[in-house]
C-alpha cells in the first residue's frame, strides 16, 4: 500500500500545525464559531449532539498494523476507548474534546494518517472495492486508480469550496461492491476488446433527501485521460451547482435539472477545452502507482490437501464450518483466502470497535495477513490474504476477540449509522433498532434459511448508512417531536456481491411505525417473503428475487392488517 514520502510528511505536519493555531485562536476568542466552522470541518471535526466528533480519513479502505496499533492509544488517550467503522471507509471518534484534536492529529501524522478533507464541500475520502487486489473477478486492480485519484485531490485549490460535499468511488471488478452507482462520480474500470484500461463514468448518484442512481456519462474514458475528465466533471458542477440552498446544492439535483445529455455535453465542451493542457496520466505515472501496491509473499500451498483438511474440520467443528461458508471468501491466488471479520455480534453497535479488539486485528493482520487490513462499506474489517492452512488458528483467534459472528450477509450484519445517540441531526435512535433486530433474530439457522438480506438503518433523511439501498431500509423520522420509523423495501446497491439485480431504490412499505412496532414489521416482512419464496433446480428464491417477482401490495397487505 502507498507509504508518505518526504512531501506528504511535510504537507500532513504542516497541516496539524496550521489546525493547531487555528484551535488556539477560537478557544481564546479570536475566531468566532463561523469562522472556525469551515476550518475545522475541512480537517474532519464535527459538533455532535453530546461532544465533537473526529472523522479519520482511512484512503480506500486500507491501513496497516501501526496504524490500528495507534488508533488503539488515540482511543484510551482521548476519547471512551473506542471508535467506530464508517460506511465510507472512515474511522471516527465520538468522544474526543476540541482541545485535543490537534494533539490527536499530531500522533496520527506519526503513522502516516490524517483527518484532512472527510468533512467540508470538497472531495472526500476516495471509497473501492475492499476485495480489490485480491477478488477472483477483478478486471483491474482499483487501488492504483484509487491513489492517483486521492493524491490529485488532496487539497486541490479549485475544489476546496465545491457546492457540497462530493464522493468519488471506483471498482475494477465485474460485481460492484464499491456501489459505484451511488456516488457523485462513480468509476467502473474495465477493458477494451484491445486489452486497454479505461472506466466507465458514472455521474450524479446519490442518496440522502433525494435518492438518485448516476446515469453512465462515458462508455469508455482511457485510463491516460482520468484527471483531465473529473477536473472537467468538477468544473461544471463548480459553475452550475447551486449554492443558494444546501438541500439542492449535491451534483445529483444539477445532473437531473440540466438532463444527463445537456450535462454530458457542457463535460465533454469543458473537457476539450482543457485536456490538451492537462497533464495525461503516462504508463509510468499509472506503473508507480501500482508499485505502490507489492504482491505479497504469497506461499505455495498444496490445494487438494488444504481443501479436504478444511472440510474434515468444519465437519467436526460446525461453528467453523458456519464461519467458513459466511466469512471467508475466495482469492485470486490458489491456496489463499479472504476473511471478513464480524463487527455485528448481538448486543454490539454495529461498527464499533474497541481500543483492546483494534490491537487484536492488528495482531492477527501481522500474523496472517502480511499486516495489512481492510475496513468495509459494511462496517467490518477485511484480512484480504489468509493462507488456507491458517484459517482454523484464525477463527480461534477471531472467536476468542468476538470476531467470528458467522452473519456476513445475512440480516443482522446490519449497516446502521450512529443516530440519535449520537448525531445532532438524527431524527431518530439507529442502534437500539439495530439491537432489537439482531437480539430477535439470534437463530443463526433461521438467518441462514432467509439467505441474504440485507438491512441498513438511518436515524435521519441525510441516509448516512444508506437505507434507501438496502433490501430492507429503516429510517429514523420525526412526528411531533416522537421518534417513528418508515420502512422501505426492495433496495439494492450490489455491494455485498449480487449480479443478479441492477442497483436500485428501495419503495416506502406505507406510514411510518413507532420503535417498540418495529421487530413485529421486520417479521411480518419476513414471513410474508418466506410464504411467497419459490425453489426452483434446488435453489431457493431469494428476498430481491421475491420482492420483485410478488411486488409491494403483498408485503403491504400482510404489515398493515
Amino acid at each position: 500500500m502507498y507509504l508518505y514520502d518526504k512531501y506528504d510528511h511535510k504537507l500532513v505536519q504542516e497541516r496539524v500545525e496550521q489546525f493547531e493555531r487555528q484551535t488556539a485562536r477560537f478557544i481564546t476568542g479570536d475566531l468566532t464559531d463561523e469562522q472556525f466552522l469551515p476550518l475545522r470541518l475541512q480537517n474532519g471535526l464535527y459538533i455532535q449532539r453530546h461532544a465533537p466528533m473526529l472523522r479519520i480519513a482511512v484512503p480506500y479502505g486500507m491501513l496497516r498494523t501501526a496504524q490500528l496499533k495507534k488508533m488503539a492509544h488515540i482511543c484510551r488517550s482521548y476519547d471512551k476507548g473506542y471508535c467506530h467503522i464508517t460506511t465510507r471507509q472512515n474511522l471516527q471518534l465520538n468522544w474526543p474534546s476540541i482541545e485535543d484534536v490537534p494533539s490527536i492529529l499530531s500522533e496520527l501524522a506519526h503513522v502516516e494518517m490524517h483527518a484532512i478533507q472527510t468533512s467540508g464541500n470538497c472531495i472526500r475520502n476516495i471509497t473501492s472495492d475492499p476485495f480489490a487486489g485480491v477478488a477472483p473477478d477483478e478486471i483491474v486492480d482499483s487501488r492504483p486508480y484509487c491513489e492517483i485519484v486521492r493524491q490529485w485531490s488532496t487539497l486541490h485549490p479549485e475544489f476546496a469550496f465545491l457546492p457540497r460535499k462530493f464522493k468519488i468511488a471506483i471498482s475494477g471488478s465485474s460485481t460492484d461492491r464499491a456501489a459505484t452507482a451511488f456516488h457523485d462520480i462513480g468509476l467502473q474500470l474495465i477493458k477494451s476488446e484491445t486489452g486497454a484500461v479505461g472506466c466507465k463514468v458514472f455521474v450524479g448518484g446519490g442518496l440522502g433527501r433525494t435518492p438518485i442512481i448516476a446515469p453512465v456519462i462515458c462508455d469508455f474514458l482511457p485510463e491516460q485521460f482520468l484527471l483531465s475528465y473529473l477536473c472537467a466533471i468538477l468544473r461544471v458542477y463548480n459553475r452550475f451547482g447551486r449554492r443558494d440552498n444546501k438541500y439542492k446544492a449535491r451534483i445529483k439535483i444539477l445532473v437531473k435539472e440540466m438532463g444527463v445529455a445537456d450535462f454530458s455535453q457542457a463535460v465533454e465542451q469543458e473537457w476539450q477545452d482543457i485536456k490538451s493542457n492537462y497533464s495525461l496520466l503516462s504508463p509510468k505515472d499509472i506503473t508507480q502507482a501500482q508499485d505502490y501496491f507489492s504482491t505479497p509473499s504469497y506461499q505455495p500451498i498444496d490445494i487438494r490437501s488444504t481443501d479436504a483438511q478444511l472440510d474434515h474440520m468444519a465437519l467436526k467443528h460446525p461453528a467453523f464450518g458456519r464461519w467458513l461458508h459466511r466469512n471467508v471468501s475466495h482469492h485470486k491466488v490458489p491456496g489463499y483466502r479472504s476473511v471478513t471479520l464480524s463487527l455485528k455480534p448481538t448486543g454490539n453497535a454495529p461498527g464499533d470497535i474497541s481500543a483492546e479488539q483494534l490491537e487484536t486485528v492488528a495482531h492477527l493482520a501481522e500474523h496472517f495477513s502480511f499486516g495489512e487490513i481492510r475496513t468495509t462499506h459494511q462496517q467490518n474489517i477485511v484480512l484480504a490474504d489468509v493462507n488456507s492452512n491458517d484459517l482454523f488458528t484464525l477463527w480461534q483467534h477471531a472467536q476468542s476477540a468476538g470476531f467470528a459472528t458467522p452473519n456476513i450477509g445475512t440480516l443482522t450484519d446490519i449497516i446502521c449509522c450512529p443516530g440519535g445517540d449520537y448525531c445532532a441531526l438524527a431524527n431518530a435512535k439507529s442502534i437500539p433498532i439495530a439491537e432489537k433486530i439482531q437480539n430477535t433474530y439470534d437463530d443463526i439457522d433461521y438467518l441462514y434459511d432467509l439467505g441474504e438480506i440485507s438491512l441498513n438503518i438511518s436515524g435521519c433523511m441525510n441516509a448516512c448508512a444508506h437505507h434507501h439501498v438496502a433490501n430492507i431500509g429503516i429510517l429514523g423520522v420525526d412526528k411531533k417531536g416522537k421518534e417513528f420509523y418508515q420502512v422501505t423495501l426492495g433496495g439494492n446497491n450490489n455491494s455485498r456481491g449480487s449480479t443478479n439485480h441492477k442497483p436500485a431504490i428501495g419503495k416506502v412499505l406505507g406510514k411510518a411505525f413507532p420503535a417498540d412496532e418495529i421487530p413485529n414489521v421486520i417479521d411480518c416482512v419476513l414471513t410474508t417473503y418466506l410464504q411467497h419464496r419459490i425453489e426452483e433446480e434446488g435453489f431457493l428464491e431469494s428476498f430481491l428475487d421475491t420482492y420483485e417477482r410478488i411486488g409491494m401490495p403483498i408485503f403491504k397487505e400482510h404489515v398493515y392488517v
